[in-house]
């Protein structure tokens, strides 16, 4: 590891005492801050604190009510915003490619090649595609390639990782890594913020805290601080208590000495005391859930000459948790609209339990009428909702989700974009479902209000599916993923991560946008399987199995035994049929498949075997180290 002098590090930009009011709520509260020339600076919040303020200040988009930003001369600035606005009269190409120079818009033409590499990687082989009919995703998208190839002594991010794929998130990753020069940007993805950033900046009350770290040492480095204000605290309230004792014998201030000891007691007793944070948490609220769910028979969909999905079928169980995973663009959303109704399968069936209630989280917000207050929109989906802790007031559920009592009474037209979003979340959830139907949760989400969700989907009773490009999102709810093979779906046992270390991930192919490699049918069905069959071996140790592997576990005796009997019928039929060589040859055939699903039945069987003695194995250890 080098080892970097204070003196080889430059200071470009030094924030001082900076004030910040929107809508009556102060959101910097005269901060202070400053950016070296090789800071990789993520800067972390809940929504509504003043991250992408903060940002617009630095950019120069706004200024502050107070305080002052100073730069180093000649410093170059490029700033990717929430919501960029693109030239609806030019191309993609010429989008990425405009660059204002004396206050004039103009082409850079210089960039052309490495401008269609970056787009590749990002989705985009239509250089030469108007972006007015494009959608937000594409748009940011666009927006993101034209900021990093802007040559920048700085470079400001605001949600950089909203709407790319994994492997987007991936690349882009490593160029930022590799980036020379200054970066300081907004992202609630976990993973990113761990691997690019080596500081955070949290806004906190107004506050700015700083640590020099990534998220991951951030999370302990902020317990240890907020643990040290409450210990503080404590030693305070023992002190108050102990100076309120001597005032009430009655002091009196006849000395210089006793004036200091007063002055030291209403100090103590004026004190601005820390408030421990509330979280935003949820006991599980669903309604009963029949036996019967969603059942998929045989889906198709295509649009134009473009297919997405071939022939997928699946009976949801009734605890799962499926993420489903693939490029932008290959049909996830689609999918879930078509469970939702809202898309019309070209072929097949979807066939919903009487007893399902699904809540659909969607990509975009349902329509916010802006006029309305917070706990009003909330009412209108519940007065108060039942839970195993009791009956809570809609009121309390706002709190919860980190709406105070004042912001309660706001319109919703001032919340932030993040707070418009957890709003809806809320309204989502206080409708009681037993499906979640999530439709990438986790974008304008700030990490402490994803966090939360996480657990409360942990003891969620019922079904969750979720399509999301949040590594750490899938990492942490999904045990089981539906993973976009061109118009396939495959299925595979774990979280992202285990899917990556499984090989069973293309990354080159979702990287580059592009159909996958040219392949047989029968070739496809021997990759698939041999995929297949690396998802469920590859799994590392654990203590008990799934809930399917255990109702697998408990049948497949059974099933070996039917196959072995298809197989000794049909050894029969042939010697009746000897002479036919036709129905010889059907029946040879049909032997040779059982036989193959037999084998794979009986290492199926060899594996789920070898688990239950791993499990057993590892809960004496632990039995024993518990001793």
């Amino acid at each position: 590891m080098t080892i970097m002098k204070e003196e080889d590090y430059m200071n470009i930009l030094t924030a001082t005492d900076i004030v910040k009011n929107y809508t009556g709520k102060t959101l910097l509260d005269e901060v202070s801050f400053g950016l070296d020339d090789s800071d990789k600076v993520g800067i972390i919040g809940i929504n509504g604190t003043g991250k992408s303020t903060l940002l617009k200040i630095i950019a120069g988009a706004e200024k502050p009510d107070s305080g002052k930003i100073v730069m180093a001369n000649n410093l170059k600035i490029s700033y990717l915003e929430q919501n960029p606005v693109l030239d609806d009269s030019k191309n993609v190409l010429e989008n990425v490619l405009s660059v204002i120079e004396n206050g004039v818009s103009q082409v850079n033409w210089s960039l052309e090649g490495e401008a269609k590499s970056i787009l590749n990687r990002m989705g985009f082989d239509n250089y030469s595609e108007n972006v007015a009919n494009m959608s937000g995703g594409q748009k940011k998208r666009i927006a993101l390639v034209r900021a990093i190839l802007t040559k920048a002594d700085m470079l400001i991010l605001d949600e950089p990782t909203n709407h790319l794929d994994a492997a987007m998130a991936g690349w882009l990753e490593d160029y930022l890594k590799k980036y020379r020069g200054a970066i300081i940007m907004v992202t609630h993805d976990r993973y990113f913020l761990d691997q690019v950033t080596d500081r955070i900046l949290e806004i906190d009350d107004g506050k700015i805290y700083s640590y020099d770290t990534n998220y991951e040492g951030f999370l302990e480095l902020k317990a240890a601080r907020e643990e040290m204000v409450l210990a503080t605290e404590r030693k305070n309230r023992s002190l108050y208590r102990t100076e309120l004792e001597w005032m009430m014998r009655g002091a009196r201030a006849r000395s210089t000495k006793q004036k200091a000891h007063i002055q030291r007691f209403e100090n103590l007793r004026d004190r601005q005391k820390p408030v421990e944070k509330e979280q935003l948490k949820m006991a599980s609220v669903s309604s009963r859930l029949g036996k019967k769910t969603i059942e998929l028979s045989n889906i198709c969909k295509g649009f134009d000459d473009k297919k997405l999905i071939s022939d997928f079928t699946y009976i949801f169980l009734r605890d799962d948790r499926i993420g489903i995973v693939g490029r932008n663009g290959c049909g996830k959303s689609t999918l879930l609209k078509i469970i939702m109704g809202y898309e019309n399968a070209d072929s097949g069936s979807v066939d919903i339990g009487t007893t399902v209630k699904i809540g659909y989280f969607s990509q975009m917000n349902e329509y916010l009428d802006e006029s309305m207050r917070v706990i009003d929109y909330v009412k209108e989906t519940a007065e108060y909702i039942e839970t195993p802790e009791g009956r809570i007031t809609a009121s309390v559920m706002c709190e919860r989700f980190l709406f105070t009592s004042q912001l309660q009474y706001s319109l919703i037209g001032k919340l932030s974009g993040g707070e418009k979003r957890r709003l809806y979340l809320l309204h989502v959830l206080m409708q009681q479902p037993n499906v979640l139907i999530l439709d990438e949760p986790t974008n304008d989400l700030d990490i402490k209000t994803m966090t939360i969700l996480e657990d409360y989907l942990d003891s969620f009773d019922g079904i969750v599916i979720a399509v999301s490009h949040d590594r750490f999102f899938l990492d942490r709810v999904a045990k089981r993923l539906f993973v976009f093979d061109g118009t396939n779906l495959r299925q595979f046992e774990g979280g992202y991560s285990d899917l990556v270390a499984a090989g069973g991930y293309d990354t080159a192919y979702d990287i580059a946008g592009g159909s996958s490699s040219k392949t047989t049918q029968s070739d496809e069905s021997t990759t698939k399987t041999a995929k297949d069959k690396s998802s469920w071996k590859q799994k590392g140790p654990k203590l008990k199995l799934t809930y399917n592997e255990q109702r697998e576990y408990d049948t497949i005796e059974d099933d070996i035994a039917k196959l072995e009997e298809k197989i000794s019928e049909c050894d029969e039929m042939m010697v009746k049929n000897a002479t036919d060589s036709g129905k010889l040859n059907d029946l040879l055939k049909e032997k040779t498949k059982l036989e193959e699903q037999l084998d794979e039945k009986m290492e199926r069987y060899v594996y789920l075997t070898d688990q239950l003695e791993e499990i057993e194995k590892n809960k004496k250890l632990k039995n024993e180290s518990m001793r």
